[in-house]
């Protein structure tokens, strides 16, 4: 992603613009990393059949290496989603709000998100000094577990940050909504989610377009 590109027409740029845009590389990486886990999970799950089914010699922790996972798989995509709208946003009301009241309700949305994720960090940073300083380790393999827990405050900060930007744009938004402002949260229907997911398995990258949201700025 280039970060000194111009964006594109009708769509404001400024600090908050750059913010997202330099954010986004960080979440990419990261879903990559949650990807190619759930990957290495499938791949290790099929060994694991194959060699207790054949040989009888399980491969040793699985069950342990399975629950260890889990934060990579399960928070670390979450800014990317985040960042893309996809998977992660009920829009069953806001998605037929328009103008200042829709960034109104995003507003108060990002709030509740950002306090419930600040909390979630807050007691996340918590639990892994308290693995670490313990040397605490799984029941069977006894692997340490701490690298797991500290994956959880690390995950979150990432999707706290995108929450930051969003709610920076939202701000603006509200104050000026003649003008798409780059970071904003959009909403996309299932044609644009496809598309854009089509883009991104053939290295095309994604863009922010303005006024994905018909209307939502007028």
């Amino acid at each position: 992603m280039n970060l000194s590109s111009k964006p594109p027409d009708g769509v404001h740029e400024g600090a908050i613009g750059f913010a997202s845009r330099l954010l986004a590389p960080v979440e990419d990486i990261a879903n990559m990393v949650a990807g190619i886990a759930i990957f290495v999970l499938m791949v290790l799950g099929v060994a694991q059949i194959g060699l207790r089914s054949i040989f009888n010699a399980p491969v040793v922790g699985y069950i342990d290496l399975v629950e260890l996972s889990m934060a990579t798989m399960a928070f670390l995509g979450a800014a990317y989603c985040q960042r893309l709208g996809a998977h992660i946003r009920m829009e069953l009301l806001i998605g037929h709000l328009h103008g200042r009241l829709l960034w109104l309700v995003e507003i108060f949305g990002l709030l509740c998100g950002l306090f419930i994720l600040g909390v979630l960090i807050w007691y996340g940073w918590d639990h892994f000094l308290r693995a670490y300083e313990l040397g605490d380790t799984t029941i069977d393999a006894e692997y340490p577990v701490w690298p797991s827990k500290l994956l959880v405050p690390v995950a979150l900060s990432f999707w706290f940050v995108r929450l930051l930007i969003q709610l920076a744009a939202a701000i603006h938004m509200l104050i000026d909504p003649s003008q798409y402002q780059e970071g904003a949260i959009t909403s996309k229907d299932v044609v644009e989610v496809a598309h854009e997911e089509i883009e991104g398995a053939f290295g095309h990258g994604t863009a922010e377009a303005p006024g994905e949201r018909e209307g939502q700025n007028r």
